[in-house]
């Protein structure tokens, strides 16, 4: 007997969320920098043995998601099992990653090509169609494509990979320290609050958007030019207007660690995903790193080590019994 293993990335989302939601990005074009890491999501389809559940998952969100595939796929006889190596609720797109995921071993298992752009798309209509979870697209894309990506949104998706130099991926990994603050978020009902004011022509609220993507763009800029002293100015101005969309997205704790940082050294930082909580990203000074991570332990001790993958989804077949 045979499984098909396939995994996807989380990200790291510099700037430009929020301008991929529909309808922003369908009516005014959207624009996302952001950067897949080592965090994945994997899943194990396998036949099904008599009386097993489909689907063994850890959390229930995993469960639903991995059922509404299994159902737009129309396949049956099988078992599928999904394992994360990050926390629920972090805002590093952990949901997209694993619908790509599981996207991708079916499509293996019926036989079809792998699309990236295709598995982003379909893992994006089970959250939205299926699941009625309202978002939008970059972490789908992130999950599937890997790598540092310019995502253009409007009529179409256009995937710009960005090219980074050695010392630019290293001094990334480096100077990102990622915080897990530990609280709870319901991104669902930021989103759809902050879409209503978007529908509403809300002046703070479209503004706000306007200078996100006019941000991301240049993030994606001085990413080209390996200058991640510049990303984080750019990225602590985003936090600005990402943090005035809506009450809910700051959050005391996340302030807090926002300004120790800027405090010792660290050149910006923002709340990941729709926030409400999960993680912080901070971009520390080159000299600062240590500083930053000491001050900001006493408030959230959960830093998670990060690196960059370039590969984004993979999917293989394995012999049964074969856990590598």
């Amino acid at each position: 007997m045979t499984s098909i293993v396939a995994r996807a990335p989380t990200r790291l989302d510099f700037g430009g969320g929020w301008t991929d939601v529909p309808p922003y990005s369908e009516e005014e074009g959207g624009f996302v920098c952001n950067i897949a890491i080592t965090r994945y999501a994997t899943v194990r389809l396998r036949p099904a043995q008599s009386g097993e559940r489909s689907v063994d998952t850890r959390r229930a969100a995993d469960s639903a998601l991995a059922e509404a595939a299994v159902r737009r796929a129309g396949v049956s006889g099988v078992t599928i099992e999904i394992a994360s190596d990050f926390p629920l609720g972090a805002g590093l797109g952990g949901s997209s990653a694993a619908g790509v995921a599981v996207s991708g071993a079916l499509a293996m298992l019926r036989g079809e090509p792998i699309d990236r752009a295709v598995l982003a798309e379909q893992s994006r209509a089970i959250e939205v169609q299926d699941l009625g979870v309202p978002g939008g697209r970059q972490d789908h894309y992130a999950a599937a494509y890997g790598g540092a990506l310019a995502l253009t949104f409007g009529d179409e998706t256009r995937v710009r990979r960005l090219s980074l130099s050695r010392e630019c991926r290293e001094s990334l990994e480096r100077r990102c320290v990622v915080v897990y603050t530990g609280e709870s978020r319901i991104s669902g009902d930021t989103i759809t609050a902050v879409v209503d004011a978007y529908r509403d022509r809300n002046r703070r609220v479209l503004h706000a958007l306007g200078r996100m993507k006019a941000l991301a763009r240049a993030m994606a800029d001085e990413l080209g030019a390996n200058d991640v002293d510049e990303l984080g100015e750019l990225v602590w101005e985003h936090w600005q207007h990402q943090r005035s969309l809506h009450p809910t997205i700051p959050t005391t704790l996340i302030d807090s660690i926002l300004e120790r940082a800027r405090a010792v050294g660290a050149r910006g930082g923002k709340a990941l995903g729709a926030s409400g909580g999960g993680c912080v990203l901070i971009i520390a000074s080159d000299d600062s790193v240590d500083r930053v991570k000491a001050a900001v332990t006493e408030l959230a001790p959960d830093i998670m080590p990060i690196a960059i993958d370039e590969v984004g989804f993979t999917c293989m077949r394995i012999s049964d019994g074969d856990q590598s």
